[in-house]
């Protein structure tokens, strides 16, 4: 999950758990904004392990170090104590109505297990036994950047400091329609460059949603008498329905390529349903097996006939490149071992750019939606005509 929807996330449930008040409100700083505070900034914490590339020439931290200890179930006590430390000894020389130590310390861990959690529905992998066990658990739930989640997170806040003063709640509904009224267009540009095009029917819906969220209350008046309180609470509620029905499609999704692997039939090596958006109903089924992975795009909204159908469904096959001593070499380079470790459905490939012999790692977990791009984690690796590495690292292109 990126990571502004994780400090959105730990702005709302401390909002609607914890009794918090909105973070940049008009009063002195009070135990209640400390509370929005230090759940925002546990959700985001984990997130700092990528300060280390800064100082870092190694290209494969983000697959050997990101999402490892600050994600780590295991050290999740340390950094509650370690930020409710820096927060008291922050706030006591400014006499800020600062909760004590030990609630500090639970607030920050549930703002540290928000961002863990949030992180395993996603296909990434999280490290969470680090430093124990170096495995990256992943529930493939929700798709990596997911807008709509990021919406229903944030959307309720804003409500809420829209509907908080009645003297405003006009004037603040109409520039909050006005900010939004965008949004669609501009998320409907990134699908379409990404390849996951929304059509104009779901953008306009959006921009109804939008209308009817911040402007009707204020047309009729109820607004301001929701409490901020319960506009938090529900959208904590809405959050928790989306990913239960999330976790649901996945369940529909998974039985759908165990079917397909069953019927073909394939010797499975490993399988998965993984999210695509921009919707709940698209997945992308894979299969790994000895020579090879086959990928299955699924809308879950058509569904097959019959088991015959669903053979007929257009799928893609990567094979993996027949062995050689090229292949060999590099799979037994170290950072080669490092990619393989993370790759969850890899497909060697192999090719020759005049004397130069060129070996592919690509992990097919991350090929872009449109197949004429390649995979973002595909690590390359160059040989001479000797055999001598001449270079090693992720394809850019």
């Amino acid at each position: 999950m990126d990571t502004i929807t994780h400090g959105i996330a730990g702005a709302l449930i401390g909002k609607a758990v914890f009794r918090g008040e909105d973070m940049f409100a008009s009063q002195p700083m009070n135990c209640g904004r400390i509370i929005t505070w230090s759940l925002m900034l546990g959700a985001v914490f984990p997130d700092s392990d990528v300060l280390r590339d800064i100082f870092s020439h190694d290209k494969l931290l983000v697959i050997t170090w990101h999402r490892s200890f600050t994600h780590s179930l295991v050290l999740l006590p340390l950094w509650a104590l370690l930020l409710a430390g820096i927060t008291r000894a922050f706030a006591n020389p400014r006499k800020w109505e600062a909760p004590s130590f030990l609630a500090l310390t639970g607030i920050y861990a549930v703002g540290v297990l928000s961002h863990i959690l949030l992180d395993l529905v996603t296909s990434f992998g999280t490290m969470i036994w680090s430093p124990l066990q170096w495995s990256r658990p992943a529930w493939d739930i929700i798709f990596i950047v997911d807008f709509t989640l990021t919406a229903i997170l944030l959307v309720p806040q804003l409500l809420a400091w829209v509907y908080a003063h009645p003297e405003k709640e006009k004037r603040r509904a109409i520039g909050m329609w006005l900010v939004f009224l965008p949004a669609p267009f501009l998320i409907a540009k990134i699908g379409e460059r990404g390849g996951a095009p929304i059509s104009g029917r779901v953008v306009l819906s959006a921009m109804l949603i939008f209308g009817a969220l911040f402007l009707l209350p204020a047309l009729f008046g109820w607004g301001v008498r929701i409490r901020h309180r319960t506009w938090n609470r529900a959208g904590f509620a809405a959050a928790m329905i989306y990913i239960a029905c999330a976790a649901y499609a996945h369940h529909i999704a998974l039985l759908r390529i165990q079917k397909f692997a069953e019927l073909y039939p394939l010797r499975v090596e490993s399988i998965g349903a993984l999210p695509l958006p921009p919707s709940l109903w698209r997945w992308d089924g894979l299969i790994r097996t000895e020579r090879g992975v086959y990928e299955l795009r699924m809308d879950l909204a058509d569904k097959p006939a019959s088991d015959r159908e669903l053979l007929t469904l257009e799928h893609h096959y990567f094979p993996d490149a027949p062995p050689n001593s090229y292949i060999d070499v590099a799979k037994r380079l170290p950072e080669v071992q490092k990619v393989l470790w993370f790759s969850r459905f890899p497909v060697t490939r192999f090719h020759k750019e005049g004397d130069v012999a060129v070996v592919e790692i690509a992990d097919i977990r991350f090929m872009p939606i449109r197949h004429d791009r390649p995979a973002a984690f595909t690590y390359r690796v160059r040989f001479g005509s000797d055999g001598i590495v001449l270079s090693q690292g992720w394809a850019t292109r």
